[in-house]
């Protein structure tokens, strides 16, 4: 009896050790040691920030890069169809103007939804769950009926929730996979989707509708987001740090893993884990309730001027179809998605150039500072010197930009409501445009 006790012992702690050897290969979400908590032996040299070389990191940046299309893409490739959908549903601008407002709104909302979900449930779930919706709804309004513009509303909101995240998903694998210093340069690549959409966006949509009908705009959303599920599916991996470390560690479920692995695996060895049990995940930690910054008032002001500076941008956006259709009816539907080129012009001029004067007159001040201390820039650091200016540093230009844009929207009504020469308003669209990267 008492030999059987003693072997039923030694299985018991046999059984534990093996637990333990198991989970001392998952990462704790919150500090990247093994979830046992047994510090494994030290390494010869320390595990890299990530497993990815360069090459493959600007390749990963780049899928998610064509997926962060889909967050401005459709509502901008939808403008120049906006008079001809007023004919086919019978109904004013106005209400056609109301499905737009309806994807705004939801652009807004969703990201609330979908970023917390993809810190619990990882990245690449979240994007094929994301372009999903997009190819049903883009599908749905494919097939529209003219006869129920309620259901063009409904489906256009579903549109605006699938696909409003993608930038702030593409953003999370940036963040993932590159350090500091690195993000920088990826995040230049990565936000040339949402600058180059809202111009190459109405004038793809404006060839589409006057050559193939305005129903090819959507089956051109629902073939493209295809395309990129299918390279999502197949290529892009699961980078959660949570869940698979710097990239070295690979969960066994299927949703977390790419049909045909092309990066990562022939620089570090892959390791297959179980999913990291539930109560050691981040996912039971407190979600982070957005609304509690707005009981700062900093943050109260900058989100209050900078969504004014954006509902003005967009209120003229939605309506230069309609607007230069009435003042410029020579213009075809081709032409009108051609003149919201000058927009995509303003924005790049604006994020180029706005950006080096932000830096001027972040180094100018600083050399002043330290000039005014008797110290040299190269004494201090800035990043823990809490005296530094860094509102006046950053915000000084706001009051000339801020004329110069009031000044470009007044003109810009005035040169429609006299019907001047187009030139008017397409060189003021740049100017109003220009500020528009230095708001966001």
């Amino acid at each position: 009896m008492v030999s059987n006790d003693a072997e039923s012992n030694l299985s018991n702690v046999q059984g534990e050790v093996e637990k333990q050897a198991v989970s001392s290969k998952i990462l704790d979400p919150l500090n990247d040691t093994p979830a046992s908590g047994i510090l494994s032996p030290p390494s010869t040299s320390p595990a890299p920030f990530s497993i990815f070389t360069r090459k493959e990191k600007w390749l990963l940046v780049g899928m998610v890069g064509v997926a962060g299309l889909f967050s401005p893409l459709p509502a901008n490739i939808y403008f120049p169809a906006i008079p001809t959908l007023s004919v086919v549903f019978g109904r004013p601008v106005e209400d056609v103007n109301l499905t737009v407002t309806v994807y705004l709104a939801m652009q807004g909302c969703s990201p609330m939804l979908w970023g917390p979900l993809s810190d619990r449930y990882g990245r690449r779930p979240l994007f094929l769950l994301c372009l999903l919706i997009l190819i049903a709804s883009s599908l749905g309004l494919a097939l529209c009926p003219s006869s129920a513009f309620w259901l063009l509303l409904l489906l256009r909101a579903l549109q605006a929730g699938g696909c409003a995240s993608t930038i702030a998903l593409g953003s999370g694998v940036i963040g993932d996979i590159a350090t500091g210093e690195e993000r920088g340069g990826f995040f230049g690549m990565f936000n040339l989707g949402p600058m180059l959409a809202p111009c190459l966006g109405p004038a793809i949509g404006g060839v589409l509708s006057e050559n193939l009908g305005w129903r090819s705009i959507f089956w051109f959303l629902v073939i493209f987001s295809c395309a990129c599920f299918a390279m999502i599916l197949l290529f892009l991996p699961e980078t959660m740090r949570s869940l698979v470390g710097n990239g070295s560690l690979r969960p066994d479920k299927f949703i977390y893993k790419p049909l045909i692995p092309v990066v990562g695996k022939k620089n570090f060895p892959i390791v297959s884990v179980a999913i990291v049990p539930s109560s050691n995940r981040v996912m039971n930690r407190p979600s982070i309730n957005p609304f509690r910054l707005l009981v700062h008032p900093d943050i109260i002001l900058t989100l209050t001027y900078t969504g004014i500076v954006y509902a003005i941008n967009y209120t003229i956006t939605s309506t230069i179809s309609s607007s230069f259709a009435a003042t410029y009816p020579y213009l075809s539907e081709t032409l009108l998605g051609i003149c919201y080129l000058s927009t995509g012009v303003g924005m790049m001029l604006g994020s180029t150039i706005n950006g080096k004067l932000l830096d001027y007159d972040y180094a100018r001040i600083k050399q002043k500072r330290h000039a005014n201390a008797s110290l040299s820039a190269e004494e201090e650091d800035d990043k823990s010197d809490a005296k530094f200016p860094i509102e006046y540093a950053r915000l000084r230009m706001i009051p000339v930009l801020l004329v110069v844009f009031v000044g470009s929207v007044i003109g810009w009504g005035w040169c429609i409501q006299l019907q001047t020469s187009i030139a008017g308003p397409l060189v003021l669209q740049v100017i109003r445009k220009f500020n528009h990267p230095y708001y966001a």
